[in-house]
């Protein structure tokens, strides 16, 4: 089914979990621009469940793969 799937770094989910914050409470709310603010939830809510499907199915990196084997 994934056939393959990159492994993102962590800043890659933070990224997405203070942009939609910041979409959601500022643009969404204070500026009181819906539109936009919608569409950035949208795109940082995309980054989030991208980086979720990334941690769940990336494959091990072969430094794990070499620690356990000498252990």
């Amino acid at each position: 089914m994934l056939s393959k799937v990159v492994p993102l770094k962590g800043s890659f989910m933070v990224t997405a979990i203070v942009g939609f914050l910041i979409s959601l409470l500022y643009v969404y709310r204070q500026l009181g621009n819906k539109t936009w603010g919608f569409t950035f939830m949208l795109f940082f809510a995309a980054m989030f469940v991208a980086s979720v499907i990334s941690t769940t199915y990336s494959p091990v990196m072969p430094e794990l793969e070499k620690k356990k084997k000498e252990e």
